[in-house]
Order: structure tokens, then C-alpha cells, then sequence
């Protein structure tokens, strides 16, 4: 019988802060960065990314930080049906950072946390019984209620045929055998905690765990000793991680050395930091395990993910791909500090994106300097006019996929603040109007450190006017501040938007656009997005398509900008650019709310008026987006 789900984690669930400061005591951190934590959401992460169906059952508390929790895992592709909401505890934190290649100090936050609460009657027969395997993390195993729910799991995952897998995951810290500032800790001896592992090791097919955790589960500090009393409870595959000399794996008796255990390759990188890494490396021996390669092979996948999160910052961001990983395996280590591999850090930023923007129908009115100059316009009621634009695209979204805006900061504050939450795209411009050479916003500042201020889901986007024709001089200044911007953006988590328009500059063919997109690329410049003019010829389409194709095949796409061209020209735009499976909609602003803006800023249209009369306009032109590549589509097939 095929099931639904490819494996489901219990246990831990904890938003992290991580130092982003890094070699300074925990003490002295100035900021974090918060990702999701514990040991089995990072795995039903890290799975997910590798192309697994994985789920989660845990507790996550009835606020931000719970919501966060269950909506960054959505956004990953874990299911969360298992996932609870604890009315009366808080979700766990933990505060970790990177004081050197050895010392990494963390501080738990469970007290009475949400998923300690986890009990028998949160296991759903019906949804553990929907997945191949179920993995269970020893934490859980040392509170009686969440031990409960945890032998229900895997008495029901035996019932029903599945597979079951025990990361031992020992922190003594969470054991109450270490104080709270110990919880960097990895073993402290513990002769009850030995017997309540032991008790339960019998019950899984696979067992995996660091020497020191193997110890733990063993009763003894000699790693083969250990191993030599875990197999005599269970007849699980045993796989011993080694740090940086890999992991073996035990199907049988238990040999004389870990050296003849069956073993995948290492990966000679450096070592930056090393929380989260069994997590990764967890995933990737899951990965190979449920797919059925054989075990060195599996080992490979696992060294490989536990190789990526040594070398990066947090637990879950730091994790693979299948198509990074795959990329990896082929083309090996170039630089051991990996997290600085250009290449690598591309597909894994670019395969990693979080939502579908498959169809982009973008209403764009981010324009300043147009409105700044309409009659009767002011600061503030160019602030009031975006909002009631604002009002329309949420009208015509109705909260489905697909639908979004462009909105600046400085005179559209307030809608860009109104718009968070909504389901929408988000795009915010950066470029002062009008500018060239290119210079950014004042609020960017000069070091571009404005960036640190926005909210993760907004989408940089930046007007360059850029001529291949350009002087030297000018070419430089604007490539010199796109290359900044785009490592700033990059730095801070946030997708960037290119939008160039040759055709304000100077003459165009073909050929120009794409010239433009291949020198961007060139100078290392890989945005998530581009903006393009409205081409008129198959032959221009074509070229940018290519041009984009060849050096970044994982990019977003192109959306198509107005111009502030009439309905009808824009609809043959469309006619043309929908051919090309690359374009994924339109950025159109002033064909929108041009007119509506001119009668509302000298008081002849009402508030309502506005919004009902941009609400239609934009529709239409959605709706011409929608049937147009409808067309194309049916023609193809």
C-alpha cells in the first residue's frame, strides 16, 4: 500500500536565536538571527528539502513564535497536521552562538515549554499509520508524558508495517543532569538514563548516534563495548557518527574497530560550526535509508548534509537541497569553507527560495516622483493614494496566490506596513526615481545597512537605466552599486529584483536587453527576479530568455513592466511575452491608476471610486494575463 508521507519526527520544536556575531562570548552578541530548532524539526526540514514527504507531530505554543514555527515549516514543505497549539506554554527558544571552531554555548528556554506537553492523546493513529517511517529523538523519552506519546507512535508505526529510526540525541542539559549554562554539554554519565534508552532501543530499525551517544545508550565509555550492548537489545542497524571521519554502520555483529563498519566518504571542509549538524547529517542518511540505497551510499548523502550545516550559519538554513546536494557530490569541494563557494551558494540560495511565485500579477505603484508632480498631490496624500491601491489589489486577490505589489518606503510606509500578512508578493524599490548613475533611497544609507530593517518577505527591487552603450564611467558606478546592493540583499536574506529599461537611454535592438542580462551576470550579479521593457518581437523575448536560461536556470523569473502604455498595447505585450514559460506575469503601475491618481489628488473622485475603478483596471488586466497564457499553453500542448 503506497502512504502519503515518506517519514513523520516527534519530538522538539523551538525557535533558535543564533549570535550573528561571531568569535564573542554569548554575553556580548548584539543581534540574532531566528530559524527553527530541534532536533526533529530540523530533520522534518532537512528531509523535505531533499525531496521527502515528512511531517511533524510536536507542540508549539498559541503565539508568535509558535505561529512562526508552524508557517516556516509550511513554507519548507513539512506537513503539519501533527503540529498542536498548546493554549497555556510558551514555544521552547534557545539561544546559541559561535564563539570558535570548538566552543559553541547554548542556552535552552524549555521550561514548561509547549512540546514537553505532548502527550498520547496527540498521536493520531490514522496520521502515523499514513507514513513509511516514523524517527523519534531521546529527549522525549525523559518525561513521562511525552515518553507516552512517543511508544504510542511507535507502537502503531510497528502495527502498521512502517519503519523506525531513534537519533539519540543526548543532551544531558535536558535530562536535568546539567545546569542551565551547561547546555553545550554533550555526556554526563548517567546509569538511568541508560536503562530508560535501553528500554526502549529494542523498538526501532535504526539507531544513530554520536560515540558519546552510543555511550550513553551503551553504559560504557568504550565505543565498541557500547555498541557491543546496544546490538545485544535490538537488531536495528547501528550508525556510529565520527565527526570529522565520517559514520559507519553496523547491520550485524559488532566488529573489533569502527573501522570496519560500512562507510561513505568525508568531506575535508572547515569547521564553523557544528550545532545542527547530526540534524543534517540525520537527514541525509533518512534520505538514502527510505530510498533504499545501500549503506555507504546512504552514508555519502549523510556526510555530505552534515558537511553543509558544519559549514554554515543556524540549523535548518544551513541545510541541502537535493538538487545542491546532488550538484555537490558530482563536482566535490572546491574551498572548505563552503559557505564561501560562490557557485555552491547559489543553487543552495536559489533551490531553497520559500513560496510558489509560479504566476505574478503584480500591481505596481511604487512610483514617487510621478505623483510627487500631479496636481494637488502631497506627502501625505500620496501616503493616503497608495493605500487605497493597496485596497484594490487586495480586492482582486481575494486572498488566492498569485497577486502582489510594488510599494515604496518613504511616501507608501503605511500600505507597505498594511500589506504584511496578506498573502501578497511584496516588492519595494530601493533606486532614487529618476536616477542615472544609479543612486539608492537615503534610507538605504551609504552602507546599504538600511536593509537590516525590513521584514524577510519583501523583494528588493532596483530601476537601473543601463546601456550597453553606456561610457565606461557610467557602467562602472551602476555596476559597482547593483553589485553592492545585491550582496547587502543577499547578506540580509532577501530576494532582489533587477529592473532595466535600455530604451529610456538610448537605442534598442534584439539584442540589447539580453547584453545587458549577460554583463549582470558576468560581474556576479544573480537576481531572483527580473523586470523587463514589453518587447515587441519574439526574437528580443528570446534572446533575454536565453541569455537568462544558460546562467541561472533556478532563477524566479521575468515579469513584465507597463511603461504606462495603454490596455490595449499592453494586452499584445502579453500576447507575445506569454509564450515564454520563463515570464511568469506582469509589474504594471500608472496603466492602473494613472487617470484614477490625476482625479483623486484634486478631490473629483471619491476614496471608494478610487478603489473600485484601480480594483476593475487591475483585474482586467489579470484576467487578460490569465486567458492569454491559457492560450499559449493549450497551443503548446
Amino acid at each position: 500500500m503506497t502512504k502519503k508521507l515518506d517519514l513523520i519526527t516527534i519530538g522538539r520544536s523551538s525557535v533558535d536565536l543564533y549570535g550573528a556575531q561571531i568569535g564573542g562570548r554569548l554575553e556580548d552578541m548584539g543581534s540574532f538571527e531566528k530559524y527553527i530548532g530541534g532536533s526533529p524539526t530540523n530533520i522534518a526540514a532537512g528531509t523535505a528539502r531533499l525531496g521527502l514527504k515528512s511531517a511533524l507531530i510536536t507542540r508549539v505554543g498559541d503565539e508568535h513564535m509558535g505561529r512562526f514555527i508552524r508557517e516556516e515549516l509550511q513554507r519548507e514543505g513539512v506537513d503539519v497536521q501533527g503540529v498542536k497549539t498548546d493554549p497555556e506554554r510558551l514555544t521552547a527558544l534557545v539561544l546559541l552562538g559561535i564563539r570558535d571552531q570548538e566552543q559553541f554555548p547554548l542556552i535552552f528556554y524549555r521550561e514548561n515549554c509547549a512540546d514537553m506537553a505532548l502527550c498520547e492523546d496527540d498521536i493520531d493513529p490514522a496520521f502515523v499509520g499514513s507514513a513509511r517511517a516514523v524517527v523519534v529523538t531521546g529527549t522525549h523519552l525523559s518525561n513521562p508524558r511525552t515518553e507516552a506519546a512517543v511508544l504510542k507512535a511507535l507502537r502503531i508505526a510497528r502495527e502498521t508495517g512502517a519503519q523506525t529510526a531513534l537519533d539519540i540525541d543526548y543532551r544531558p542539559n535536558l535530562w536535568g543532569l546539567a545546569g542551565h549554562g551547561d547546555g553545550e554539554s554533550r555526556f554526563v554519565e548517567s546509569a538511568a538514563v541508560t536503562a530508560k534508552l535501553q528500554k526502549t532501543l529494542p523498538l526501532f530499525d535504526l539507531i544513530v548516534g554520536t560515540e558519546e551517544e552510543f555511550h550513553i545508550a551503551g553504559g560504557t565509555t568504550d565505543t565498541i563495548a557500547a555498541l557491543r550492548a546496544v546490538r545485544a537489545v535490538s537488531d536495528a542497524t547501528l550508525v556510529c557518527k565520527r565527526g570529522p571521519m565520517g559514520a559507519a554502520a553496523f547491520t550485524a555483529a559488532i566488529p573489533d574497530t569502527l573501522d570496519q563498519g560500512e562507510s561513505g566518504p568525508g568531506f575535508p571542509i572547515e569547521v564553523f560550526n557544528v550545532l545542527g549538524a547530526g540534524d543534517g547529517f540525520m537527514s541525509g542518511l533518512l534520505k538514502g535509508w527510505l530510498d533504499g540505497e545501500a549503506w555507504p551510499r546512504a552514508l555519502t548523502y549523510a556526510n555530505a548534509c552534515g558537511a553543509f550545516a558544519v559549514s554554515r550559519h543556524g540549523c535548518t538554513p544551513a541545510y541541502p537541497s537535493w538538487a545542491e546536494l546532488q550538484f555537490f557530490l558530482e563536482r566535490g569541494v572546491v574551498t572548505p569553507a563552503l559557505r564561501h563557494d560562490a557557485a555552491l551558494e547559489q543553487i543552495h540560495w536559489a533551490t531553497n527560495r520559500k513560496g510558489d511565485w509560479s504566476l505574478m500579477r503584480v500591481f505596481a505603484f511604487d512610483h514617487r516622483m510621478q505623483l510627487e508632480t500631479m496636481q494637488g498631490a502631497t506627502i501625505a496624500k500620496i501616503g493616503q493614494f497608495k493605500t487605497l491601491c493597496l485596497a484594490a489589489a487586495a480586492q482582486v486577490a481575494d486572498g488566492r496566490k498569485g497577486y502582489g505589489l510594488l510599494c515604496d518606503g518613504r511616501l507608501g510606509r503605511d500600505a507597505l506596513f498594511k500589506a504584511e500578512g496578506q498573502g501578497l508578493w511584496i516588492g519595494r524599490p530601493v533606486e532614487w526615481p529618476g536616477s542615472r548613475p544609479l543612486t539608492l533611497e537615503p534610507e538605504i544609507g551609504p552602507d546599504f545597512g538600511g536593509l537590516r530593517e525590513w521584514p524577510l518577505d519583501q523583494v528588493v527591487k532596483v530601476l537601473c537605466f543601463y546601456h550597453p552603450d553606456d561610457t565606461d564611467a557610467v557602467k562602472a558606478q551602476q555596476e559597482e552599486t547593483v553589485k553592492r546592493l545585491f550582496a547587502s540583499a543577499r547578506r540580509n536574506r532577501l530576494e532582489l529584483l533587477l529592473e532595466v529599461i535600455p530604451s529610456k537611454v538610448a537605442a534598442v535592438d534584439d539584442m540589447t536587453t539580453a547584453r545587458i542580462i549577460q554583463r549582470f551576470y558576468d560581474i556576479g550579479v544573480y537576481p531572483d527576479w527580473w523586470k523587463l521593457e514589453p518587447f515587441k518581437t519574439d526574437a528580443a523575448w528570446g534572446n533575454a530568455v536565453d541569455a537568462i536560461t544558460r546562467n541561472d536556470p533556478n532563477t524566479r523569473g521575468i515579469v513584465v513592466l507597463g511603461l504606462d502604455a495603454p490596455a490595449a498595447e499592453l494586452e499584445a505585450s502579453f500576447a507575445v511575452a506569454s509564450k515564454y514559460p520563463l515570464v511568469k506575469g506582469f509589474a504594471v503601475g500608472r496603466t492602473i491608476f494613472g487617470d484614477v491618481a490625476k482625479r483623486w489628488m484634486t478631490d473629483t473622485l471619491s476614496d471608494a471610486d478610487a478603489i473600485a475603478e484601480m480594483a476593475a483596471n487591475y483585474k482586467r488586466l489579470c484576467d487578460v494575463w490569465d486567458k492569454t497564457r491559457a492560450a499559449t499553453k493549450e497551443q503548446a500542448a
